[in-house]
């Protein structure tokens, strides 16, 4: 069994394409404290790609290393079955820790946008917002792993964490 160190990244490949690569741009500045270990940099997709059946197989293959997964929620996320869904759920299935980040910067779940799969699954809902990311990215993952699965909720971080992060906006 490998060691899982990798993040696996969830999202809606034709609309919000530009905040997968927001991130990993961020992780690209040597100036910027940002980094992670991407899950998709792993078993690359060949010709075969076409095939839903072949797709599936890469992206578990990819799943298996990941020790959390981020799903980037923008206003269709919720609406996609195909992979999506089917990301999340083997996420759910394989208790990797899920953080929800809201493209449109809520701080907590957002209900309209939220893909009802992840809804009182101990995902924790963040914003955009690359300190914030950061920061659960190294915190989450450790809680998750204390956490009473028989009780489910829809985490979020409080205020005082954004203000000791700066983000008091």
């Amino acid at each position: 069994m490998s060691y899982k160190n990798k993040t696996y990244v969830i999202f809606d490949g034709d609309n919000d394409m530009w905040a997968y690569a927001r991130m990993k741009g961020w992780k690209a500045l040597e100036n910027i404290d940002f980094n992670f270990y991407d899950a998709h940099d792993l078993k690359p997709l060949t010709n075969q790609a076409r095939s839903e059946d072949y797709i599936k197989q890469r992206l578990s293959e990819r799943m298996s290393n990941a020790k959390q997964a981020i799903v980037l929620i923008g206003n269709s996320t919720k609406n996609l079955y195909r992979f999506v869904r089917w990301e999340l759920d083997k996420a759910l299935t394989n208790n990797i820790p899920i953080i929800a980040v809201n493209l449109n910067n809520y701080r907590s779940i957002d209900n309209n946008l939220c893909p009802p799969i992840i809804k009182g699954q101990n995902a924790i809902h963040i914003p955009f917002r690359m300190r914030m990311i950061k920061y659960a990215l190294d915190d989450f993952p450790p809680f998750h792993k204390t956490l009473d699965l028989s009780k489910r909720e829809d985490w979020h971080y409080k205020d005082s964490v954004y203000q000791s992060l700066g983000l008091n906006d």
